[in-house]
């Protein structure tokens, strides 16, 4: 049995795509800090769609630790492919007071990924095969006052995705960027947010399963994001610098 191996595995993002990979029949290795926290949901994971779900520790802040973590469990599993959705999006009023919401936040979004997917590419480009999925956010398009210091995280983020992209084509190892826009999770819990523009987290794991499995390299889960964000890259920095979005 192949597995997909989910970084993140406690988010609701994470465990509506790890189901539509154990619909298909791959087994899953969810992945998180405290797997405690998501014991139950693996169960009835494994119970309900006959597959085998594995639970593995991993903290993306341990960034000393990914080599050997990520050398160990490839070792053990046959593994198909890699989705990371961990992410930490602090206040940004909060964060510009507090340079650790700072600093966790360029270090879950950022650091700790890009440490991981280093391996991981080594990996699949030595072997020829393989997919990493990696979640984004549009927030990383363009700096906005109301979160620039998440989104420059993840500007980053997809920026490295981008690269990687590039460099394993030739290897046939495939490279998703996934941009899912608004999405209703806790990260996301008291913000007013527009219907319209809002997915639901099984709407973001059947988009990602469907765009991995056409070879799709950037995702946006829904398409009015793509037109909403070229139109605000392409506004003049004299007149966004004024702008309050």
């Amino acid at each position: 049995m192949q597995y997909v191996v989910i970084i993140g595995a406690k988010s609701l993002i994470a465990q509506s795509t790890a189901l539509y990979y154990a619909q298909a029949g791959f087994g899953i290795i969810a992945c998180a800090r405290d797997t405690q926290a998501i014991a139950l949901w693996a169960t009835d994971m494994a119970i309900r769609n006959s597959v085998d779900v594995v639970l593995e520790s991993f903290d993306v802040e341990a960034l000393e630790s990914h080599a050997t973590w990520w050398q160990n469990l490839s070792g053990r599993y046959d593994i198909a492919g890699v989705i990371t959705v961990a992410g930490f999006m602090p206040s940004q009023a909060q964060a510009q007071e507090d340079w650790s919401l700072v600093q966790r936040a360029i270090v879950v979004n950022y650091m700790g990924l890009v440490s991981l997917l280093n391996h991981v590419a080594n990996s699949f480009e030595a072997r020829k095969e393989g997919f990493i999925v990696g979640v984004s956010s549009v927030a990383g398009n363009r700096g906005r006052k109301t979160n620039y210091l998440y989104g420059s995280a993840k500007a980053g983020f997809s920026a490295y995705l981008s690269g990687l992209r590039n460099r394993l084509s030739a290897s046939g190892v495939h490279v998703l960027t996934v941009l899912p826009g608004f999405v209703y999770t806790p990260m996301t819990q008291g913000l007013a947010l527009p219907k319209a523009l809002t997915a639901h987290p099984d709407e973001v794991g059947a988009a990602i399963y469907r765009a991995q499995q056409k070879g799709c390299n950037i995702l946006y889960v829904r398409s009015v994001w793509r037109i909403i964000m070229l139109i605000i890259a392409h506004i003049p920095e004299t007149i966004f610098k004024r702008m309050s979005l």
